[in-house]
């Protein structure tokens, strides 16, 4: 029997299902269950069909997972001791130092999850490259056990000086926590300078561990024998049998799917260069790829500084559940406070009373009612409208007029966002490709792309569901980094080799234990010039190709280069396996599809209206143009061209 793949991806409001088995394309929808997200999981496989194929192990099954991303936003991690050198027990509260609110004189300080009590601290120290200066004395780690049991945690953090360049202090102290308490060491987790960061890293994936083991256990038994790997924040997925112990590289499991999808299309169309804009009942996620996915150690989860490396994606509170009203001064907002999935918009018919982007969606007549879910789920108008009449009346204006002011804000906060990680950073929108997805995306994409002067836009095939269609696209793997701080020039070829061959070795090792027994390693450093805070990340070749690379790329990047040394901050390993892409199954290339016609407020002109899933491959249309699908519903607006290719991914030119 042929083996079935099953992209399983957690949404905030919706989870959702595709299965690509023997050659045939399904996929699927059902609400998500915040409580008890695996529950939902089971509901969808067995809606669809498959329970008695995963539970005979025929099944292959990537899964990306909220619940890291949850636990932490909500703040509910685990009991969780942290033990550091003598006199850096604050280090974690103090933090960087850094003001939100640079001009207010008595700003409100933060709200951490740091408990004074369960700061601990041993006198040992390691200097910074990696020499001991005070052993571990056997009365102090006596104690310290001692402190930590009496704390009765359910999780430790380990947060040495120096236990990149030296990790034995740190192994030593888990060696005696280990049997009793879910241990995170730095050393493992992220052995990299920066105290502060490496610090608040360890802490968070101890904090959070032990829920992400019991979640990815229970989803396990229920899904046994078929196999069951994790979408990792940087776009490679990992056995949920290790996903526990690296629980922090999963705060970004959902959203690295859809750039793994977006870089599939992307690959299908002859295109690279990308920006995507995945807008969901929740929130909204965009990033720029150009030629892969972009990672970065810079990542902020809950104002928490997150170190590992994660797809550079800028998120928003907007989304289709997002809530609309009117501010204290008058002015319309929406965001980020949504519906969720329970009660979720008005429309929905759940018990929603709050005016949301869905709502007015469906006021304006961009959404179908009886289109919506492909027909499973009816949409109710009348709530909507009675949702949004109080900010109507509130602003003295009609229902529609509300409903397009309350589009047109979400809008701009989502411009916003692609500015964010375009413009801001150095790259022209112009010169990339806006993909859209998500169930809401279809809506707002044509006004997102003409407010960056885009010319090209892609509406992928099943786009409401495209993050769990990449995930049958992403391959194991794993990035490794490793501290090794010193001028460039200075530094030796050998010693360099040696850390690559380090970081090879230790994630070759972890993906034999899943059963990878071949994998392609690509090395690259961070540089930056002496002085500096940030770095730039470049392929490894060489020292004279890196230092040529570095001094090209800041120009490129900051309009100038320095008559300065060129230091070395860490080297990295990305090791990817072997994985296929997916067929995806091709659309007849005859037939007609008839459209009907509609109004929808806001377009003078009446617009044809079609069912996407019936559209041949090669068809050639104009908008302005509604199309609706079973998990979506696509807006093009006049000045568009669209083109269906032979997979039904939708291609856009503005010839506007």
């Amino acid at each position: 029997m042929t083996r079935a793949l099953l992209g399983i991806d957690t949404g905030g409001t919706f989870t959702d299902f595709v299965l690509l088995k023997d050659g045939e394309l399904r996929v699927h929808k059902v609400l998500s269950n915040p409580r008890a997200p695996d529950q939902a999981i089971v509901r969808g496989i067995d809606e669809l069909g498959v329970m008695a194929e995963v539970e005979a192990g025929n099944v292959t099954i990537i899964h990306g997972t909220t619940v890291a991303t949850n636990a932490t936003l909500e703040g509910k991690g685990v009991r969780t001791v942290y033990i550091t050198n003598k006199g850096l027990k604050d280090v974690l509260r103090i933090g960087r130092q850094t003001r939100e609110e640079l001009y207010n004189l008595t700003p409100r300080l933060p709200d951490l999850p740091f408990e004074d009590e369960l700061m601990l601290e041993v006198d040992c120290r390691m200097d910074a490259r990696g020499h001991e200066i005070r052993d571990l004395d056997p009365a102090d780690l006596e104690a310290l056990i001692r402190s930590v049991r009496s704390l009765a945690p359910r999780s430790v953090a380990i947060n040495l000086l120096f236990s990149f360049t030296n990790p034995d202090h740190e192994r030593r102290i888990e060696a005696l926590l280990t049997n009793d308490f879910f241990v995170s060491r730095s050393s493992n987790v992220l052995p990299e300078y920066r105290e502060y960061e490496r610090g608040v890293t360890t802490w968070v994936n101890a904090w959070i561990g032990p829920l992400i083991r019991d979640y990815l256990g229970q989803l396990r038994d229920a899904l046994a024998p078929s196999s069951l790997s994790i979408m990792q924040s940087s776009g490679l997925t990992v056995d949920a049998s290790q996903a526990s112990d690296r629980a922090v590289n999963l705060l970004l499991s959902g959203p690295a799917g859809g750039l793994s999808g977006s870089m599939f299309i992307g690959g299908m169309c002859d295109t690279t260069r990308l920006m995507t804009f995945d807008m969901g009942g929740t929130s909204t996620d965009v990033s720029l790829l150009d030629g892969g996915i972009r990672l970065t150690g810079e990542g902020r989860v809950a104002s928490l500084p997150i170190g590992v490396p994660m797809a550079d994606i800028h998120t928003i509170g907007a989304g289709g559940g997002s809530i609309a009203f009117v501010d204290d001064g008058g002015l319309l907002q929406v965001g980020p406070r949504s519906a969720g999935a329970d009660p979720g918009p008005a429309c929905y018919g759940n018990g929603g009373t709050e005016p949301t982007v869905t709502d007015a969606n469906l006021v304006l007549g961009r959404l179908r009612p009886d289109a919506f879910l492909g027909g499973a789920m009816h949409l109710d108008t009348a709530a909507a409208r009675d949702a949004l009449a109080p900010l109507a009346e509130r602003l003295g204006i009609s229902i529609e007029e509300t409903a397009l002011g309350v589009v047109k804000i979400a809008n701009e906060h989502m411009t916003q966002a692609l500015r964010v990680i375009s413009i801001q950073r150095g790259f022209d929108p112009r010169e990339f490709t806006l993909v859209c997805f998500g169930g809401a995306g279809g809506l707002h994409f044509c006004e997102l792309a003409e407010a960056l002067d885009m010319k090209h836009a892609i509406v992928p095939v099943m786009s409401g569901v495209l993050s769990a269609l990449g995930m049958l696209a992403t391959p194991p793997g794993r990035e490794m980094v490793l501290t090794r701080n010193g001028p460039l020039r200075d530094m030796d070829h050998q010693m360099l080799d040696d850390a690559f061959t380090e970081l090879e070795q230790r994630a070759r090792a972890e993906l034999a234990a899943e059963g990878v027994d071949s994998a392609v390693a690509t090395r690259s450093v961070d540089l930056r010039y002496t002085g500096q805070t940030f770095t730039i990340n470049l392929p490894w070749h060489d020292i004279d190709d890196a230092i040529s690379r570095f001094h090209a790329q800041h120009e490129h990047q900051y309009g100038h280069a320095l008559d300065k040394p060129v230091e070395l901050l860490n080297v990295r390993v990305h090791l990817e396996a072997k994985r296929d892409n997916p067929a995806l199954p091709e659309l007849a290339s005859q037939g007609t599809a008839e459209p009907q016609m509609a109004r929808i407020s806001g377009i003078s002109d009446e617009v044809a209206v079609y069912d996407r899933q019936q559209l041949p491959a090669g068809i050639e249309t104009q908008g302005p143009a509604l199309f609706t699908e079973q998990h979506s519903t696509t807006l093009v607006k006049a000045g568009w061209r669209i083109r269906v290719d032979a997979a039904g991914n939708f291609l856009l030119d503005r010839i506007t």
